[in-house]
């Protein structure tokens, strides 16, 4: 199948958008539109699984390669691995739940989805792409909609945490630019040209001391993306402002662009130097899990508690990378679809809260179980599996990475893994305080959006926010109850 299509058809759906007339027709233009990129990366898994049954041995399939700017040797180059097409499937399963989760969007409803699918398209054109120009152009295209998202439908302090959110991303997007500028000038083919062309740079060997420079320059600057302590301080701001389905694409997606790019680019292509720097980053990913952890337990908004969460989660994947073991990256790529499904839920549960009791204060909300018994489930469920209860997603991503990370007989290694299963402990406390005073107990009325007749206002889910909530469930289901079809995925 042709990859461009997972960017030509969210890039249609956008302009078809402009062009819709009542709330109606965009609500169900945007739903359509989600609906078959899902249906586009289900038919792309199965085709892939097919060429891998035949035996294809290419290291990444269905390739598209078409020269884009001759001076530089820019290609627009695609291809998809199963580390691809996980992140794909995960951000069609949260771009679908996104759209329904925002079902009741009213104001300016054309925009808001209109942009929401932009995401979706930069999303696919990043983890597609085998040209470091062409992945670094999606990455950008990604930001731009963030911003505008929490500017204009965000709440609280919106453009205080939408200019913060920018200047930060395009921060590390400078960073990541110096890398791959480091890394281009580097390379050179047999024909003594310079590259992008990343399956290239592979098969190459750039100096051991450009490696050194350059590297923190890529890590770094993708490591701003996925929350890399101390870089991660856009992460509970822009998550608290931002509308309900724009906190699950940044949470459930656009921090997984962080994560692949630390993997894809500055890891795959800079081996050496991802050995020499391994022991700052494990340092780096440890402090953002406990210091995360801890954090998360001081915060009274739930939104403040899912952000610091993703803190600490995201702290796995880099961990998981540092480690430099097959086990241990597997187990970061898991935790990366893992927590998209989650936190994505998460935001979702919590924003389907907030419409109802118009307040995100844990001490303004109790017993809702009884008046919302399809939310508080789904409250349930995303926080058992932060807390990585078996059978779940994160405890399958979670163990994988420790499993990983123990295979390092350094002795300062395993205290780092010591000391990330003990945060275990921590998110449990969180969890389960928040899990017990949100839904259980007598009715909180006072001082929140509560009326003392709630049975009018608080109405349980919709159809819509059954769907999207059922979705991600059902990704956390598979990979917690049958991890094995993911684990064979990333791993041919």
């Amino acid at each position: 199948m042709s990859l461009s299509l997972l960017i030509i058809l969210p890039l249609i759906t956008a302009l078809v958008l402009l062009f819709c007339n009542g709330a109606k027709q965009v609500r169900a233009m945007a739903l359509s539109g989600a609906v078959m990129q899902l249906v586009l990366a289900f038919i792309l898994l199965f085709e892939y699984w097919q060429q891998r049954t035949t035996g294809n041995p290419g290291i990444m399939l269905f390739e598209e390669d078409h020269l884009w700017f001759t001076p530089l040797n820019i290609h627009y180059h695609v291809g998809v691995d199963g580390i691809s097409i996980a992140m794909i499937l995960l951000t069609a399963f949260v771009t679908v739940a996104g759209i329904l989760v925002s079902w009741s969007m009213e104001k300016l409803n054309k925009e808001f989805f209109f942009l929401l699918t932009l995401l979706s398209m930069g999303a696919y054109g990043f983890f597609i792409s085998l040209d470091l120009f062409t992945l670094f152009f999606f990455l950008e295209v990604a930001v731009i909609p963030k911003f505008l998202l929490i500017g204009i439908w965000g709440s609280g302090r919106a453009a205080y945490s939408a200019m913060k959110l920018a200047l930060m991303l395009m921060g590390g997007s400078a960073l990541v630019f110096v890398g791959l500028a480091g890394i281009y000038f580097n390379t050179q083919t047999t024909g003594g040209t310079h590259t992008f062309d990343l399956l290239q740079i592979a098969q190459l060997h750039i100096p051991v001391e450009a490696q050194k420079i350059f590297f923190p320059f890529a890590f770094a600057g993708f490591g701003v993306f996925t929350a890399l302590f101390p870089f991660h301080t856009w992460v509970p701001d822009g998550h608290s402002s931002a509308p309900t389905a724009a906190s699950m694409f940044l949470a459930g997606i656009s921090m997984k662009l962080g994560g692949y790019g630390c993997l894809r680019v500055a890891t795959l292509l800079m081996p050496d130097a991802a050995h020499y720097y391994s022991g700052i980053i494990i340092l780096l990913a440890t402090i953002a899990i406990i210091y995360g952890a801890f954090a998360t337990m001081m915060q009274t908004d739930l939104k403040y508690i899912n952000a610091y969460s993703s803190v600490s989660h995201c702290g796995f994947v880099l961990l998981g990378i540092g480690m430099l073991t097959k086990t241990a990256v597997m187990g970061a790529v898991m935790q990366m679809v893992s927590h998209g499904l989650m936190t994505a839920l998460f935001f979702a549960a919590i924003g389907m809260l907030y419409d109802r009791t118009h307040t995100r204060q844990v001490a303004q909300l109790g017993g809702l179980l009884k008046v919302m018994p399809f939310i508080a489930a789904v409250f349930v469920i995303a926080g058992l599996c932060s807390l990585g209860l078996p059978g779940l997603s994160g405890f399958v991503a979670e163990v994988t990475v420790f499993m990983g990370a123990w295979q390092n007989a350094d002795t300062l290694y395993r205290l780092a893994t010591i000391l990330a299963c003990a945060s275990i402990v921590v998110t449990a406390v969180y969890i389960l305080r928040a899990m017990g005073k949100v839904i259980m107990g007598p009715l909180q009325v006072e001082g929140s959006g509560i009326t003392a007749q709630p049975g009018a206002l608080l109405a349980d889910a919709g159809w819509n926010e059954k769907i999207a909530a059922g979705l991600l469930i059902i990704g956390i289901l598979a990979i917690g109850i049958a991890p094995f079809w993911l684990t064979e995925l990333i791993t041919k």
